[in-house]
């Protein structure tokens, strides 16, 4: 198992950042934001999808601070309760600067093309948004993100593209907060908003349980092509 360590821009430490690898080098690189679940299986086959795609696939352990080394799956309740646990510890302002050092690193990295984007699910698909207001990602994409509608007095500072993936039965995030995102973002020249009808969130969580074959590879297919064209 490929990974890197990346040094944190607060002199606190350094974490780790699952690694995957396409065949032809040099390529742009994509910073996999991790779920409640930490680095664990469907991240790792989400890595690997996106070397498929063609790209240098980097997931960082943002759970480090808390807990290194997180790996658990949405499969029963006592992993629920700690992934929840984490997350209402889990301090989003530093999540942010150590997506930043990732996206940093990742421009140096050995085979990458300087082109960076980030690609986050859940409460990695609320970090994407926050990179899409804050960093210098070439391209962002947010798969049914949290709480978004709170973060849209930033919409001004989006000058790269976003991607937005909403669930239109996401059982985390209140129909009122959606309509909000989708009106606020509508006719943004960065922003391309979607939402996926009957679809719970995580319908794009690989071997999740609610997986949703036709939203997910339609989402899918619109991610990869939003990558191509912002990462080469």
């Amino acid at each position: 198992m490929a990974s890197i360590t990346i040094q944190a821009s607060d002199g606190s430490g350094s974490f780790s950042a699952f690694v995957a690898e396409p065949k032809a080098k040099p390529a742009g690189v994509v910073v996999l934001i991790q779920e409640i679940f930490g680095v664990n299986q469907a991240m790792r086959d989400t890595a690997a999808w996106v070397a498929d795609l063609g790209f240098i696939a980097v997931c960082p352990d943002l759970f480090w601070r808390i807990e290194p080394g997180i790996d658990i799956t949405d499969k029963s309740e006592a992993e629920w309760k700690k992934a929840f646990e984490l997350f209402n510890a889990f301090d989003q302002a530093k999540g942010i600067e150590d997506l930043k050092a990732t996206v940093a690193a990742a421009r140096a990295m050995p085979g990458a093309n300087g082109k960076v984007g980030t690609m986050g699910y859940c409460l990695g698909g609320r970090l994407a948004f926050m990179m899409a207001e804050q960093s210098d990602a070439d391209v962002n994409i947010s798969y049914y993100g949290v709480g978004l509608d709170g973060l849209l007095g930033d919409l001004g500072k989006i000058t790269r593209p976003l991607v937005v993936h909403i669930a239109d039965q996401d059982e985390f995030f209140p129909s009122e907060g959606r309509a909000k995102v989708v009106e606020a973002t509508k006719g943004h020249k960065q922003i391309a908003t979607h939402v996926y009808p009957n679809a719970n969130h995580a319908f794009a969580r690989v071997n999740g349980v609610h997986w949703d074959g036709r939203s997910a590879t339609i989402a899918n297919g619109r991610s990869a092509e939003a990558l191509v064209a912002a990462l080469g």
